[in-house]
């Protein structure tokens, strides 16, 4: 039987995991992608011998990598090698108060009632809760199309509905947090998950408390080699099963007749193919390479999501107060979030995050001192001067470290790189510099965000974060699944 051409636009985790799916479906794969990397926001650097990851900073549920290499008969460990860790994040509040949160649900419980003095009652019951939403209501939503009827008519979909109790959906994190826990502190470290997704939790369902299942529950990780190692890894394995890679190569439109995908062209040629699937954010894909500019601004109806600046910071000493994964938090988180969503700007009194990954292996900068990923939250780009929000931000960033950790930090700054909303929309293609596409900032805004695919384009898919189920590694592999689930649905109902 004569083998089916597929074409992928990005490499991004989500396109690869495509990629390496309809491969061992019998389809001859090729991915075009407009950088010189594979990886898209998952890629890295060095500079003056620290090695930093650019992107994504948290690995969880490495089943969803695992589960790939197995449908590819491959053995994992051969291409990526990782490890548990016992505390997700430290967290540091401007009153002096630190949690480790351990992966461990009762050595998590027990270090918030002796930093706090939060019930560790309250704590089980929230993580048992968590993972009962995510088990009964986000395993078949996130592994599901909720644009085919299909998904509706599935036997779990009953329980589903009957977990979704009222305020999930109508009231917000934060109040379902309030109502959870007595200390301010437990309050703000669980309200915290509504970044995960760009959302304020304020504003995004109580739906979100199923997040921390995934981090505290299910375990935190750590791949050797750093985060970049995932990227390489999904790219070997995908030159592996024989798909092929075109870098430097943007796609400058999509080509399709009579409701059909014929294929896309690539410096100036059309290149044929059975079906495409854009790893490229659903607004560029319509407005760019459908050149479609209406529905790419119906799309915009949907608010995004924050957006990021990042200081890549060489430190010339070591810290063995922080951990892997470190949060400080700002004293109103109300405020802070109101600043980026409403004014669309960012908070004098930002929550920092901070990822070391020397902390996992020394090889990771020079002896004796660490690579600081400095991250906070920002407003998608809208116009924002940002080379003045930097120097703001980052005096502002310096200043309450200093003030938290009782250091002097500016000349313990050896080199430094910094990354804003306009960079992150160049370099990765998220308009408007937004990390996870749409926001979940309305109740019901899981079910507006855009579907893998469309009627009105048979053949044409749409696969990662600014599509369904969402952004982050975990959900942009799922969608991998979807869409690779989608075509071979539509195979068997052609034969």
């Amino acid at each position: 039987m004569q083998s089916k051409d597929a074409i992928i636009i990005g490499s991004g985790v989500a396109g690869m995991a495509t990629a390496i799916r309809l491969a061992v479906q019998g389809y001859a794969v090729q991915v075009y992608e407009k950088n010189s990397y594979p990886g898209g926001k998952l890629s890295a650097f060095e500079k003056e011998g620290y090695h930093f990851d650019a992107g994504p900073s948290l690995f969880t549920q490495p089943q969803n990598i695992a589960a790939l290499f197995e449908l590819a008969g491959e053995p994992i460990e051969d291409y990526l090698t990782y490890q548990p860790i016992d505390i997700a994040c430290k967290y540091f509040y401007e009153n002096g108060k630190t949690v480790q949160a351990y992966t461990n649900a009762s050595g998590f419980a027990a270090e918030l009632q002796e930093q706090v003095n939060e019930k560790p009652e309250n704590v089980i019951d929230y993580l048992n809760r968590s993972e009962k939403i995510y088990e009964n209501i986000g395993s078949i939503f996130l592994n599901h199309s909720l644009h085919k009827r299909k998904t509706w008519l599935n036997k779990r979909i009953g329980k589903a509905l009957a977990t979704i109790r009222f305020r999930y959906l109508f009231r917000s994190l934060h109040r379902h947090n309030n109502k959870q826990f007595s200390s301010p502190e437990a309050v703000q470290l669980f309200d915290r998950f509504a970044t995960y997704n760009g959302s304020n939790p304020y504003k995004a369902p109580a739906m979100l408390s199923l997040i921390p299942h995934l981090e505290q529950n299910q375990g935190t990780f750590y791949p050797r080699g750093g985060m970049i190692s995932i990227a390489n890894a999904l790219y070997h394995l995908a030159r592996a099963k024989g798909v092929q890679f075109y870098f430097n190569t943007p796609v400058q439109r999509i080509i399709h007749h009579e409701g059909r995908v014929m294929g896309v062209v690539v410096q100036d040629k059309n290149i044929t193919a059975d079906l495409v699937v854009s790893n490229v954010d659903v607004y560029f894909t319509y407005k760019n390479l459908l050149h479609n500019p209406a529905k790419a601004k119906k799309l915009l109806k949907q608010e995004r999501s924050s957006s990021a600046v990042i200081f890549y910071w060489g430190i010339k000493n070591s810290f063995p107060q922080l951990q892997l994964h470190n949060i400080f938090f700002s004293i109103d988180y109300k405020k802070e979030f109101d600043t980026i969503f409403k004014k669309r700007q960012l908070s004098e009194d930002p929550t920092v995050y901070i990822n070391i990954t020397s902390k996992m292996e020394r090889i990771q900068a020079p002896d004796g001192k660490e690579n600081w990923f400095v991250m906070v939250n920002a407003p998608a780009n809208v116009g924002q001067n940002w080379e003045e929000v930097k120097i703001t931000l980052r005096n502002n960033i310096i200043g309450k470290l200093n003030r938290m950790l009782g250091i002097e930090l500016e000349p313990l700054i050896e080199t430094e790189h910094i990354m804003d909303p306009v960079m992150i929309e160049a370099q990765t293609a998220s308009y408007m510099g937004s990390l996870y596409g749409t926001s979940s900032n309305s109740k019901l805004a899981a079910f507006f965000r855009p579907a893998n695919f469309t009627g009105t384009i048979k053949g044409l898919y749409f696969c990662g974060g600014s599509v369904h189920p969402g952004g982050g590694i975990p959900l942009c592999l799922k969608s991998a699944k979807i869409v690779s689930e989608l075509i071979q649905q539509e195979n068997k109902r052609k034969h």
